[in-house]
Parts: C-alpha cells; sequence; structure tokens
C-alpha cells in the first residue's frame, strides 16, 4: 500500500483509501507525495531491522504474566500451549500476506474493505482499536502499581506512607500528560521509532535479571511480608497443594482459563505486519515471512525464559504481575529496583505507539476523506489517553484487562481476519473455494471462534462463581 512511507507501526493513510483499492505493489510517487508522509523510508529498512521492529511490536506487557500463567498450568503443557499459539500466529501471518500480495494492498482496514466492503473495514478498523486499548490499558497499569513502589524504594521508605506521589492513581496521570500525550501529538511515528530500540534492550535486561535472580533467591520466601497469609489465597489459585517449592509439569486449576488468553496476547503484532513489510527493502512475501517467522522465534524464546525463570524462582507463590512478586522479597533490592525501572521506561515508551494505529482506525471511519488536520490529531489523542486513564483507575486487576481483551481481540485479529479474509480475497480462478489452503483458512478461522467462545465462558464461570479472585491480585 502506498502511504505507509511511515515508520513501521505508523500504518495512517489519511484520505489514500480510494487510491489504496487501484494500488499495486509499487505505490506511485505522485499519491504519495501529496500526503507529504515519510517516502524517504520507502522500502529502505533493512532485514535486521525490520526484525527489530516487528520484535518490538510483538513484545507486550505479556511478558509479566507468563510465569502466573504457567504456574496454572504446569511447565510441559505451557511449552505447547505458547509453542501452538508462536506457530499459529506465524500461519496467520502467511495468510495476511497472500491475502495482501493478490491485491497489493498493505492495510489492515484496506483489506476488511477489499473482503467485506465498508462493515470489513469498519470492523477490522474496531478490532484494532478494541485491541490497542487493551494493551494501552494494560501498559499503563504496570505504570500505576509499579511507580508508587519504584519511587517508595527511592524515597528509602519500607511501606507506602500515603502521600500524593505514592498514589498510582496520580502517577499515572502525571506520566500520561507529561510522556505520553507530548509524543502521541507527534504527527509521525518516525521519531518514535528510536524508543523501540530502547524499549526492547530494556525487557532484555529485565530477562537477564529474573534468570540471575533464579539463584539468588530461596524458595520457601522466609520473608515476613511473604509468610504464610498470601499463601491462603495462592492455595486454590495455584495448584492445591502445601507444597510450593516444587514445579509442577502439568496442572490445571480454576485460573487455567487466563493462560490461553494471557498467551494468546503475547503474540499479537498483526496489525503491526503489513505497514513493516511496506517499509521493507526488496519485498518480497517470502522475505517479510522470514522477518516474521524469526521475530516470532525470538520473542518465543524470550517468553519461555522469562516464564521458566520467574515460576522456578517463586513455584506457587508467584503473582500475576511477576515484577510485584520480587517486591514482596526484598522491597529495597537495587537490581529489581532497576529491572522496574527498565520495565516502567519500555512499557511507558511503548504507550504512543500502540496509540497511532487507534488514532488511524478512527480516522478511518469517522473522517476518511479529511486531510490532515493537527486539531482533530491532537484530540483524538487526548481523547484516547483520557479514556485508558479511566480503565486503568477503575479496573481492579490486570488479569481483568489481559483476559477480556486477550479472549476477544486476540482471536480474531489472529485467527478470524486473516482466515476469512483469505478465503474472500484469494480468486476463485488462483484458488478454487474447496481447494485445501481455503479449507485450511476457513478451520482456522472457526478456531478463532471456538477459542473465543472457549475463553470467554472461562473467565465468566470464573467470574460468577467468584472463585480464588485474589490469586492474581496485588
Amino acid at each position: 500500500m502506498t502511504g505507509t512511507g511511515t515508520t513501521y507501526h505508523s500504518k495512517r493513510f489519511d484520505g489514500l483509501d480510494t487510491l489504496a483499492e487501484h494500488e499495486e505493489f509499487l505505490p506511485h510517487k505522485t499519491g504519495v507525495k501529496k500526503e507529504n508522509l515519510f517516502t524517504d523510508f520507502e522500502g529502505k529498512t533493512s532485514f535486521g531491522m525490520s526484525i527489530f521492529n516487528l520484535s518490538n511490536a510483538i513484545m507486550g506487557s505479556g511478558i509479566l504474566g507468563l510465569a502466573f500463567a504457567m504456574s496454572n498450568t504446569g511447565i510441559i503443557l505451557f511449552l505447547i500451549l505458547l509453542l501452538s499459539i508462536a506457530i499459529l500466529s506465524a500461519y496467520s501471518i502467511h495468510l495476511l500476506l497472500k491475502s495482501a500480495g493478490v491485491v497489493g494492498i498493505r492495510a489492515y482496514e484496506q483489506l476488511g474493505n477489499r473482503a467485506f466492503g465498508a462493515p470489513g473495514k469498519m470492523l477490522a478498523a474496531i478490532i484494532i482499536t478494541i485491541h490497542n486499548i487493551g494493551a494501552m490499558s494494560s501498559y499503563l497499569f504496570i505504570v500505576k502499581s509499579e511507580l508508587p513502589l519504584v519511587i517508595q524504594a527511592f524515597l528509602g521508605k519500607s511501606e507506602n506512607t500515603g502521600e500524593w506521589f505514592l498514589n498510582g492513581n496520580y502517577l499515572i496521570m502525571i506520566v500520561s500528560i507529561l510522556i505520553i500525550l507530548p509524543l502521541a501529538m507527534m504527527k509521525q511515528l518516525g521519531y518514535l521509532g528510536y524508543t523501540s530500540g530502547f524499549s526492547l534492550s530494556c525487557m532484555v535486561f529485565f530477562l537477564i535479571s529474573v534468570i540471575y535472580k533464579k539463584f539468588n533467591i530461596p524458595c520457601p520466601l522466609d520473608n515476613e511480608n511473604h509468610n504464610m497469609t498470601p499463601n491462603a489465597h495462592y492455595h486454590t489459585a495455584t495448584n492445591g497443594t502445601d507444597d510450593f517449592c516444587e514445579a509442577k509439569l502439568f496442572t490445571t486449576n480454576s485460573q487455567t482459563a487466563y493462560t490461553i488468553p494471557i498467551l494468546a496476547f503475547a503474540f499479537v503484532c498483526h496489525p503491526e505486519v503489513l505497514p513493516i513489510y511496506t517499509e521493507l527493502r526488496d519485498a518480497t512475501k517470502k522475505r517479510m515471512q522470514a522477518v516474521a517467522n524469526i521475530s516470532i522465534l525470538a520473542m518465543f524464546v524470550m517468553y519461555l525464559l522469562t516464564a521458566l525463570f520467574g515460576y522456578l524462582t517463586f513455584y506457587g507463590a508467584v503473582e500475576s504481575e511477576l515484577l510485584h512478586t520480587y517486591s514482596q522479597v526484598d522491597t529495597l533490592d537495587v537490581l529489581v529496583l532497576c529491572v522496574r525501572l527498565a520495565v516502567l521506561v519500555a512499557v511507558t515508551l511503548t504507550v504512543p505507539v500502540v496509540l497511532f494505529p487507534i488514532r488511524r482506525a478512527l480516522l478511518q471511519i469517522l473522517f476518511p476523506a479529511k486531510p490532515f488536520n493537527w486539531l482533530v490529531h491532537i484530540a483524538i489523542a487526548f481523547c484516547l489517553i483520557f479514556v485508558v486513564n479511566l480503565l486503568v483507575i477503575f479496573v481492579p486487576s490486570i488479569r481483568d484487562i489481559f483476559g477480556l481483551i486477550g479472549a476477544t481481540s486476540a482471536p480474531s485479529l489472529i485467527f478470524i481476519l486473516p482466515g476469512t479474509f483469505y478465503v474472500r480475497i484469494v480468486p476463485e480462478d488462483q484458488e478454487p473455494f474447496l481447494s485445501r489452503p481455503k479449507i485450511q483458512a476457513a478451520c482456522f478461522a472457526a478456531l478463532g471462534f471456538i477459542f473465543m467462545i472457549m475463553s470467554l465462558s472461562f473467565i465468566i464461570i470464573d467470574w460468577v462463581t467468584g472463585e480464588s479472585r485474589s490469586g492474581g491480585g496485588h
């Protein structure tokens, strides 16, 4: 598609919709110049940088929930689930690239438009919006729960004394106004590309520290903060035995329902795939698929190591937000403090990046033919950040956010939309309706529906019975 001469995740095609319909692989420069986007980035991103960009798009705050997920499935089951989701994500990117290749369009909403007309475009835009608002909420939730603890530790206090600067709700408003809003106001995402590399290296530091800590923390946590009080809660939320210091290879319980959505949420990068494809130097479907496979493999290894070492450090006592569990051991530990700071920096800098696709989707729905307007641009950013702040202040646990969003939008982005787009877009003369690839794609979409209904019903049952809600709370 044209206009994605902006950096990989910008994906703002204001007023280029009509052009997109007739566009082939290589954009007509005139159409691009008119929009004054980052044209000089057109197809110039190297193979290595594209991998880096896509890995950064995949790497989300889901990584913090993975050790908790492992404590509720056991190591073997977790490995099987993570591997399946990774392979399915790669297959789904294959379907997207194939659909995009057939029509020469490289924008998610435009594929929706080609497959189902205006309703398809609307649906794709809405799902991307819901998904990314969920992602923004989970990032800000981490800031809300972690920043007060970091400030508290810097001030050398062992407990929260209740001042305003130790109140997470005030802190996320301050961070939103001072850091996120100014970054989100930028016209192009190109300038935020620098923060991508930085936030990825922060997460690598997080992984190294998790591995190091495994050999530093004794298993029965003898700290008075974490003595027997939480164990009453975790009793049902984990493996139902008193023997906390034993790794379970295979286990299920009421919390297992949250595991699949948390894992699904961990591999969603689908709104970003097509823009990265546009920017890739010598872009071919095969080359882009290689970028996707390597990125997914790298994140698979990173997720697995984080979950494994996080779980083997705390076993049954791990919480739904890994960093919180470390603070129970030693509130003033310097390494844990640095790790938290790194994760906070990473997630804060990712929020503006995630906001851009939502704004683009909203612009496509509300003002499809209007040229760029600073007032609208800034107003949408402000309203989105305001809504996300409200969500984070009033939704109690991070698991509710991960669980619900993962159960609805992730299956749509990973399974349902790529599968249905493929069946609708690839012409009959290339692949008949009953050919094997199309039947596979249709089954893939159906799998997404089954997966969505299953996850949602598990979560609703869990809420209705109110079973062990404290298990993953803070």
